[in-house]
C-alpha cells in the first residue's frame, strides 16, 4: 500500500501522522501590527475524509474557542483517520476587540462568499471558504449567542438537507432546528461549494457556559466517530434523540423597563405560562411575557434592562410535550453526570 500523500496548506505540507499550526497571513492593523488567520492541521496516517471545525466567526462568541481548545487535547486524534482543519478564531479582529463584527461594523457571518478585492470582511470570507471550506468534505461551525443573550445547545440544520439532519441526531445535542440558509451566511455558502456544514448554537457571548462547551465537544466527537475518524472508544450516545423544532418564534417585550425572567433556557412551558415580566423603575406599570403556545425555551435574554420590541425570549415548538420532557430529561443529566466529559478521558 502506497503511504498517504501529505498535506499541503498554506505554502507548507504536514506529513502523515503529523499536527502543525499555521499562520495565513490576513491583513495588518493600523499600526501596522500583522494579523493572521491561525489553522490547527491534524493529518492522519490513513486516509479518510477532511473536516473542518471553526469557531470565532464572531469575534464575541468564545464559548466555541474553549471546544476547539478542549477538541484538540483529545487523545484521540493520535489515531485520527483522515484530516482535520480546526481554525479557533476565524475573525481574530473581533476577538481582540472583544465585538461581534469587523473593525468595519460588518457581520462575517453575512459576508460570505465575499472577494478579493471587496471590504475587510469580503476578504476574509473569501479566504476562509477558499483555503479552509473548499478544501474539506464537511464542516462543523460552533456559534453562541450574541452579547445579553443565551442559547440552550442546538444545532440549526436547513429543511431540505436530509444528510445534516443526520449528522445532526448523531452530533446529539439536546435540540434540532430547522433553519432556512440567510444570504451571506457560511452555511450558504459552503453548500454552493459542495461543502455541508452544521452549525452548532450553545451559550452565551463573551460567557463561558460549561453545559453548552460539554455538548458542543461531545457532539464533535460524535460526528467524527460515526465518520470513522476516531476509534470512539469512551463517547457515548445520547441517551435519547434530539428535540427535533421545525419552527419558533421570539417573543418581545410589551414595553420598556426592567425584565426579569421566571423560566430558563431549555424549559419546557405550556400555552399560557408566564415567562417573565416587565416593569417600570417606579414600580407603577408590570406587564407579564406569556406563552403563546406549548414549547420549549431555546434561547432568552440575560440582560435585565429591556426597550419595547426587544426580543426576550426565543420559543421553539413541539409536537408532544410529554416525549420532550422525556428528552429533555435525559439530555440534561447526560450533560451533567456523563464522565465522558472529563477531557483528559475522551476517546
Amino acid at each position: 500500500m502506497a503511504a498517504r500523500a501529505g498535506f499541503a496548506f498554506g505554502g507548507e505540507t504536514v506529513a502523515p501522522g503529523e499536527r502543525r499550526t499555521i499562520e495565513l497571513p490576513v491583513s495588518a492593523l493600523s499600526d501596522h501590527t500583522p494579523v493572521a488567520m491561525s489553522v490547527h492541521i491534524v493529518h492522519g496516517k490513513t486516509d479518510g475524509p477532511v473536516v473542518f471545525v471553526s469557531a470565532g466567526i464572531h469575534g464575541d462568541e468564545v464559548i466555541g474557542i474553549e471546544i476547539v481548545r478542549r477538541l484538540l487535547r483529545s487523545p484521540g486524534l493520535k489515531r485520527l483517520r483522515g484530516t482535520l482543519i480546526v481554525v479557533p478564531i476565524v475573525n481574530a479582529f473581533g476577538f481582540i476587540a472583544r465585538s461581534r463584527y469587523l473593525p468595519d461594523r460588518r457581520d462575517l457571518n453575512r459576508s460570505f462568499p465575499g472577494s478579493g478585492g471587496g471590504s475587510l470582511a469580503a476578504r476574509l470570507a473569501r479566504m476562509f471558504l477558499d483555503e479552509i471550506v473548499a478544501r474539506a468534505d464537511m464542516g462543523i461551525d460552533l456559534h453562541s449567542a450574541a452579547v445579553h443573550r443565551t442559547n440552550y445547545p442546538q444545532v440549526r440544520v436547513s429543511p431540505d438537507d436530509a444528510r445534516m439532519r443526520e449528522l445532526a441526531d448523531v452530533f446529539g445535542a439536546p435540540i434540532v432546528m430547522q433553519s432556512a440558509l440567510r444570504e451571506g451566511s457560511l452555511r450558504a455558502a459552503a453548500r454552493e461549494v459542495g461543502t455541508p456544514v452544521l452549525l452548532y448554537e450553545g451559550g452565551e457571548g463573551l460567557r463561558f457556559d460549561e453545559t453548552a462547551v460539554r455538548a458542543g465537544l461531545a457532539g464533535i466527537l460524535r460526528v467524527l466517530k460515526s465518520m470513522e475518524m476516531v476509534s470512539g472508544r469512551g463517547i457515548a450516545p445520547p441517551k435519547s434523540p434530539p428535540q427535533f423544532c421545525a419552527s419558533s418564534k421570539w417573543l418581545r417585550a410589551p414595553m420598556g423597563g426592567l425584565f426579569r425572567g421566571f423560566r430558563p433556557d431549555g424549559d419546557l412551558v405550556r400555552a399560557g405560562d408566564v415567562l417573565g415580566t416587565v416593569a417600570d423603575p417606579f414600580g407603577e406599570r408590570e406587564a407579564e411575557v406569556a406563552a403563546p403556545f406549548e414549547g420549549l425555551i431555546v434561547g432568552r435574554a440575560v440582560m435585565p434592562v429591556v426597550n419595547e420590541g426587544d426580543a426576550v425570549f426565543h420559543l421553539a415548538r413541539i409536537a408532544s410535550f410529554r416525549k420532550a420532557e422525556g428528552r429533555m430529561d435525559d439530555h440534561s443529566s447526560q450533560l451533567a453526570d456523563d464522565p465522558m466529559f472529563d477531557e483528559d478521558e475522551i476517546i
